[in-house]
């Protein structure tokens, strides 16, 4: 017998063999509570279909475990002979040993949620949790076991969607209604790790309820009254992985073949998105500072009104929006948003430098422009400002304009890049305007990928070139073949969404500047990181209760994303990734990603603000920011509702990317 022969037959054994052992190893407990009594809790036992416990229950309980295709699918019925008040849980046990072990909760939890603080969820606090649902942008827990590639999921499957309200934040809480939220989450402090799950949602050994704020844990119970009947249903499935970034990658695929989201019929075309859009560059113009912009940072949800935050890049994209809205204006006809687009320009051209030629990005401008020694570059910010100026000069060279001023300013910006740049081709995430490193962490170089390669491409100076080139050699290296997507996010130094859209960018303009073997490369190290950027958006839509704003809106939150480890809300960042996304099914033949892109063109097109429906904000044009879909807030309201404060101006021009789908290779292919 052949080695390859003899090793597929040892892992057919294998998976067969442990789904065996699943059917017998997995653990029920039921908890009962008296309403002003403190739960009791009571190990179930299995005979046939039915679970017992060692005294009479007030509710009968069967349990099933089936052949699936490839998975188990583990259903329990639950019948009450009186009113009950209850909670199941239920748990399978491995023989993965603890040290070996990493995690994926999708959009929440990648390997040990090391990079996160011990105020987040992460092995910092405990080695074991379980989590609401809705947190997860796919209802699934996994466990993957790095010494022998063995993984592990649970994945819940869903018949209705329903939320209740809830009394307290922590505690044995009744709850006040129907839900069809349970929980999700593993324990990993007993030698062997296990998946944990059941319902309704129970959160421990901590909650998370604001940005760096756990608070005690919560446990809830579900109403049956006398005769009422409930059938939860999970599927399980073991398999292997040769790598944690398999892993991820194939439990994404397979939440695409399983959860089989679809497109939603989006509500408007993307010639309206951005009719209604444009107003706010009518509105969130601010002239009278010496620094035009438009106020994208620390606007007031209820009122809209300019704010004297300006942030250059994210939050705000300054510049980016200043090109939007004189673009549009002259597409449209109207003077005045060419004439605003115009005027930023000019006024970051004579004020928004340093001596050094680094742009000053983030200010309270009523308090005047602060001097050059006060300043901290991010890379972010910087490459964010690059890449809208070129975009801005190219737009002009096509009409006939030149700007030879600005030109000056790109290419010294760009210079003083490479000379910034680290041996191992990384860049610090942030830096004083001496180019002394003020935190020197490398997770936000592919920020700057994108920007060297549009230097190279509107220059001609292949240094800027080959500084792109060793940003991806460390990329590689050090965040794609590690699995390690981190501190991208300006105000969260973790694993986030953001950090992984960046590797995606920077690898997909690399390959549209080579060729053959090295253009390949590109393309597979993309492709890599996509999966990641992908793992973050939601495939599945979250339940709201009824009063709950964004439930009464009837919102779906599929296609949207989560943001990052310490923020837990969705959000509309996309810019370029659907089109890259896009253009790597063509190059890969992976269908799941041209379904993905079309579910979120469908999707985030829903709260848009417009006269009729404002969707919670005051101004029409003005998209939200912070969509709070679970039980967590960014300081105010909580689950359904926004955020008291948002940022729209990076919405604005993340949708406007969005609807602008040749903006970039257009750029990218102009000779």
């Amino acid at each position: 017998m052949n080695n390859n022969l003899k090793n597929m037959l040892v892992g057919v054994l294998l998976v067969v063999g442990c789904l065996q052992t699943m059917a017998l190893d997995v653990n029920y407990k039921l908890s009962l509570k008296q309403p002003g009594n403190d739960a009791v809790t009571y190990p179930l036992k299995k005979t046939g279909d039915q679970l017992t416990a060692a005294k009479p229950l007030p509710l009968a309980l069967q349990s099933r475990l089936t052949k699936d295709g490839d998975d188990m699918r583990l259903v329990v019925t639950l019948t009450a002979r009186e009113r009950v008040y209850f909670n199941i849980g239920v748990s399978v046990p491995t023989d993965y040993q603890t040290d070996n072990c990493e995690f994926y909760l999708p959009g929440f939890w990648y390997h040990k949620n090391l990079r996160s603080p011990k105020e987040a969820p992460s092995f910092h606090t405990s080695k074991s949790w379980n989590f609401r649902e809705d947190r997860l942008s796919s209802p699934l827990t996994g466990v993957y076991d790095a010494t022998t590639g063995r993984t592990l999921t649970v994945l819940r499957e869903l018949q209705d969607r329903a939320d209740a309200l809830t009394t307290h934040q922590d505690g044995e809480i009744i709850l006040g209604g129907k839900t069809s939220i349970g929980y999700l989450g593993f324990d990993n402090e007993r030698g062997c790790a296990s998946l944990t799950f059941g319902y309704p949602w129970v959160e421990t050994p901590k909650r998370y309820i604001r940005k760096l704020t756990l608070v005690k844990p919560a446990t809830t119970f579900a109403k049956l009254e006398a005769g009422e009947q409930m059938t939860l249903s999970w599927l399980i499935r073991e398999a292997k992985a040769q790598d944690y970034g398999q892993f991820v990658t194939d439990s994404w695929n397979y939440c695409m073949d399983r959860l089989k989201p679809t497109a939603l019929h989006a509500r408007y075309t993307p010639e309206q998105m951005k009719a209604q859009l444009a107003n706010y560059f009518r509105r969130a113009y601010v002239d009278k500072y010496a620094l035009k912009y438009h106020s994208g940072s620390n606007v007031r949800c209820d009122d809209c009104l300019p704010s004297d935050h300006v942030t250059l890049g994210f939050v705000g994209r300054v510049l980016l929006n200043a090109f939007n809205s004189l673009e549009y204006g002259e597409q449209t006809g109207e003077k005045l948003l060419a004439e605003m687009g115009s005027a930023i320009f000019d006024s970051w051209l004579q004020y928004g430098f340093t001596a050094r030629g680094y742009f000053k990005e983030d200010m309270r401008i009523s308090h005047g422009i602060p001097a050059d020694k006060d300043c901290i570059h991010s890379i972010r910010q910087q490459s964010e400002a690059v890449y809208a100026v070129l975009h801005y000069l190219a737009y002009e060279k096509q009409q006939g304009r030149k700007h030879q001023q600005w030109e000056q300013k790109m290419r010294t910006l760009l210079d003083q890049m490479v000379l910034l740049q680290k041996a191992d081709g990384s860049f610090p995430r942030k830096y004083r305007d001496d180019q002394s490193d003020f935190d020197p962490s490398g997770g936000s170089t592919p920020s700057a990928t994108s920007t060297l390669v549009m230097g190279y491409k509107y220059f001609g100076d292949k240094r800027y070139l080959q500084a792109a080139k060793k940003t991806v050699d460390y990329l590689e290296k050090n965040i794609i073949s590690k699995s390690d997507y981190f501190s991208s996010t300006l105000d969260a130094n973790c694993e986030d969404k953001e950090a992984a859209i960046s590797a995606v960018t920077a690898t997909y303009y690399l390959a549209m500047v080579t060729k053959k073997k090295e253009r390949q490369h590109y393309v597979d190290l993309c492709r890599q990181a996509a999966y990641f950027a992908l793992s973050w958006y939601y495939l599945w839509d979250v339940p709201f209760a009824q009063g709950q704003m964004l439930g009464d809106l009837d919102f779906r939150s599929r296609g949207w994303s989560n943001v990052s480890v310490e923020n837990n809300h969705i959000d509309v960042f996309v810019f370029e990734l659907p089109h890259i996304v896009r253009w790597l099914a063509e190059e890969t033949g992976e269908q799941h990603f041209s379904q993905i892109c079309d579910i979120i063109a469908s999707s985030l097109c829903q709260l848009l603000p417009t006269q009729d429906r404002l969707c919670g904000i005051a101004v029409p044009g003005f998209n939200p920011e912070v969509v709070q879909h679970t039980h967590w807030d960014y300081g105010k309201n909580g689950k359904g509702f926004y955020n008291d404060i948002f940022a729209p101006g990076w919405t604005i021009a993340s949708l406007w990317e969005l609807y602008s789908p040749q903006r970039t290779v257009g750029f990218l292919n102009n000779k």
